[in-house]
């Protein structure tokens, strides 16, 4: 399973998550969070999300 590589990554999986538990409105979404909402499973994104944000970046190339 994935994991996040940045604090902005795991803040935009957290809102993909959101989204796909109909907690927030996928319409809401924007960038790497919509992206992340229509290729990644449930299980996919909550392990990205619930990635310990301590020592992460806030981006990386890429992000």
């Amino acid at each position: 399973m994935p994991k996040a590589k940045s604090k902005a990554q795991q803040q935009a999986a957290g809102a993909a998550l959101a989204a796909k538990r109909g907690e927030q409105d996928k319409s809401d979404l924007q960038g790497a969070s919509k992206q992340m909402y229509e290729s990644m499973s449930e299980d996919e994104l909550e392990e990205m999300a619930s990635t310990d944000r301590e020592n992460l970046p806030d981006t990386v190339d890429g992000d």
